[in-house]
């Protein structure tokens, strides 16, 4: 019976902040769809967290650095066999090429790579490609797209935003949004942000398409009784970035100890501004109240909840947080900012409380509201729980995907033949 199979291209994969993509691509294999794997870049060994990290590592090829042989070769087929295409590819790469010199080299990169990709894909049989995030895979897959385009290669990518829609010119989203088969955007305020830069007749093509979790295992730990007295466990989990705004956060903690609240603090994730929040640590006299614990794999995740209070996610900007998700699923009352796709998971006052963006006070008197009652603290995580189970599950999502790629993708007769290396 003919299958469905698909590429999936990432710049990194798997890697420590996408372990979302390496959840949807488990439940598209769950449901039968023959996924390969593609990352422009190796993942260090260092960052290969969990046995699962490590065997998805094993399985994936990488694409960067190719050996010269194989990217000549490529290049030489393309061209003896697919001009059109290739002209065609040419083309697109000019005209999505953002201004500048530097822009201009890394276009010639994308060219080279989308060579290699079509390359592989086409020898192995495989008919559709779909990117995580309108960057450089997105780039490379449409140009591999241009160039397979008369042997039915097609293209697709998921939208997440913030980071692209504060440059749309340079990460050329309209373009993209126009070329693919269709964009599957994380959520509503992601689509209506397409939307505004794409005419009418593309709007069918940009579907909601969740981000999601595995709630059978991201779930309440109710062996762990999380304690009504003692000091609030704050848990914090992402990239230490400014646009997580963390160090918010660490104003908060200090204001509620001012009020003579207890609070303790964890932030579970690395990242550039882990020195400069070390240092405010010291200069807010936090040092005995938070706790590092730098980047986690995901098979200690859960234990990481559960000895959690109250999520508080204090960002600048972002699209639908997955750590929000996970937090929720595992019965935790989130704090988070009111900003873009984040009202579309939490509703205020039921599942979390939402405050305005970059307000310490309103961060500390979320936390201290909640603090103060224990039993909010349960309603609002049971809701958040069920939130996340009506819409945010990744099976779910999977299956829309599923159907998706069945409209765009060729069905092939048998497994999918992976090429070696």
């Amino acid at each position: 019976m003919p299958g469905l199979a698909v590429a999936y291209l990432v710049g990194y994969y798997p890697a420590v902040s996408h372990t979302f993509i390496h959840r949807e691509i488990e439940a598209l294999r769950a449901l039968g769809v023959t996924v390969r794997t593609i990352s422009l870049r190796r993942t260090p060994t260092a960052e290969l967290l969990t046995e699962s990290d490590r065997q998805e590592a094993e399985r994936t090829w990488v694409v960067l650095p190719p050996s010269l042989p194989a990217l000549l070769m490529a290049h030489v087929r393309a061209l003896a066999t697919r001009p059109r295409g290739y002209a065609a590819m040419l083309r697109t790469a000019i005209r999505t090429a953002p201004a500048g010199v530097r822009a201009a080299v890394w276009q010639v990169f994308y060219v080279l790579e989308a060579g290699l990709v079509w390359d592989r894909l086409h020898r192995e049989g495989v008919t559709h490609i779909h990117a995580h995030f309108a960057n450089s895979a997105s780039a490379v897959a449409l140009l591999a797209a241009e160039l397979g385009r008369a042997d039915g290669l097609r293209w697709s990518f998921t939208m997440h935003g913030p980071t692209e829609f504060d440059d749309v010119d340079g990460f050329a989203v309209a373009e993209k949004a126009r070329s693919a088969a269709f964009v599957a955007c994380i959520g509503d305020y992601c689509r209506s942000q397409v939307m505004k830069l794409t005419p009418p007749e593309v709007w069918d093509r940009l579907v909601v398409v969740r981000c999601g979790v595995d709630t059978e295992r991201f779930a309440p730990d109710l062996d762990r009784p999380r304690p009504a007295a003692g000091p609030l466990r704050v848990l914090c989990v992402g990239r230490l970035v400014p646009d997580k705004g963390q160090e918010l956060l660490l104003r908060a903690l200090a204001l509620l100890q001012d009020r003579g609240i207890e609070a303790e603090l964890v932030l579970a994730g690395d990242g550039p501004s882990r020195e400069r929040l070390e240092a405010a640590c010291k200069t807010l006299r936090l040092n005995s109240s938070v706790r590092f614990l730098g980047s986690v794999g995901q098979d200690r995740m859960l234990d990481v909840y559960g000895d959690a209070d109250v999520f508080c996610l204090p960002s600048f900007a972002e699209g639908i947080p997955v750590v929000l998700m996970e937090a929720m699923a595992t019965g935790l009352p989130v704090v988070t900012s009111r900003i873009m796709g984040i009202p579309e998971l939490v509703e205020d006052g039921v599942s979390g409380l939402l405050v305005p963006p970059g307000r310490v006070e309103a961060i500390a008197d979320a936390l201290e509201e909640l603090h103060r009652d224990p039993a909010r603290r349960h309603a609002m995580g049971e809701a958040g729980r069920a939130r996340v189970e009506g819409e945010f599950r990744v099976d779910r999502s999977a299956l829309e995907l599923r159907r998706r790629f069945a409209g765009v993708a060729a069905p092939v007769a048998d497994a999918v033949a992976v090429l070696p290396g």
